[in-house]
């Protein structure tokens, strides 16, 4: 494996990676049928949104490139035990048509508080994964009345959160390191235009190569509690991330002043890609946090 690694250019290994976990994810995942699906329309698109369950409305929101299923498919079904869940697929992704909008976190976060009008639904505990937990963050400084808890697993609100490594590896990403891979298979299965693939790839791979900064100061002023869960190698720089839960009320000494309501967790040896396949583990902290 190390000499496989060495043979072939980093960026190409970061997706080969990617692919391997998305792949073994949607073997995995538990097939369950979603209690109502549909389209909202929102902001001029067709948003398309499951809901499994009763009970207190939780929305997920996805990584990049990914699905409903290919990254929650694990852990809806638990989830929905004792939750209303309603998981959404953004812009471009899924079930949802391809727009030549511009792609934009702020939009993004527009477009899941439409979600939520159309559903009726007040408020919610929300939690994102990469891309997911960005907009999760924006939706959260947007419309902080809407969130009663957020959770945010392998993501950052700037894009100077991400090591080096990670932050230029898009700016160097081609279309067709993407073609027949099990993304595009995912992708086929269910857009309702598979013409638009490359456009959809050329799309994100612009988006994700963009520099975003929500602020220090307006993270700071969040008043929703906050589970933070990555990955001890997951591309984070950690050091931003300690500064993050800091902004947050965290990083104090709780034996001289009151626990923090948010809260940080770093799982050993896991990787971003890898970190959504420790499906107990996701399970114990968010249980242990939403309850």
């Amino acid at each position: 494996m190390k000499n496989l690694f060495k043979s072939i250019n980093p960026l190409k290994a970061i997706l080969v990676i990617a692919i391997a976990v998305f792949t073994a994810t949607s073997l995995q995942a538990q097939q369950l049928k979603p209690a109502a699906s549909g389209y909202a329309p929102v902001n001029g698109l067709k948003v398309y949104y499951e809901v499994y369950g009763d009970g207190k409305p939780l929305v997920l929101l996805h990584g990049a490139f990914m699905t409903i299923e290919g990254n929650w498919g694990q852990l809806i079904p638990e989830l929905s035990k004792t939750r209303k869940v309603i998981a959404i697929e953004m812009q471009d992704h899924g079930h949802t048509p391809y727009a030549d909008r511009k792609l934009d976190i702020a939009t993004l976060a527009s477009d899941v508080d439409g979600v939520m009008n159309y559903l009726k639904v007040d408020s919610a505990d929300v939690a994102g994964y990469s891309m997911g937990g960005s907009v999760a963050y924006q939706l959260t400084l947007q419309h902080p009345k809407r969130v009663k808890k957020l959770v945010i697993i392998s993501s950052t609100y700037k894009s100077t959160g991400w090591v080096p490594a990670i932050a230029g590896a898009f700016k160097n990403m081609k279309p067709e390191m993407f073609a027949n891979s099990p993304m595009k298979t995912a992708y086929d299965a269910v857009a309702p235009d598979k013409t638009k693939w490359t456009k959809f790839i050329d799309q994100m791979l612009v988006f994700m190569a963009t520099p975003f900064d929500m602020g220090d100061s307006n993270i700071a002023k969040i008043t929703s509690p906050v589970l933070i869960i990555a990955g001890d190698n997951d591309g984070l720089d950690k050091v931003e991330l300690a500064k993050t839960y800091q902004l947050l009320g965290g990083g104090v000494s709780a034996d001289m002043a009151p626990m923090p309501k948010s809260q940080l967790a770093v799982v050993p040896a896991q990787s971003h890609v890898g970190l959504m396949m420790q499906t107990q583990t996701l399970l114990t902290y968010l249980n242990g946090f939403l309850k």
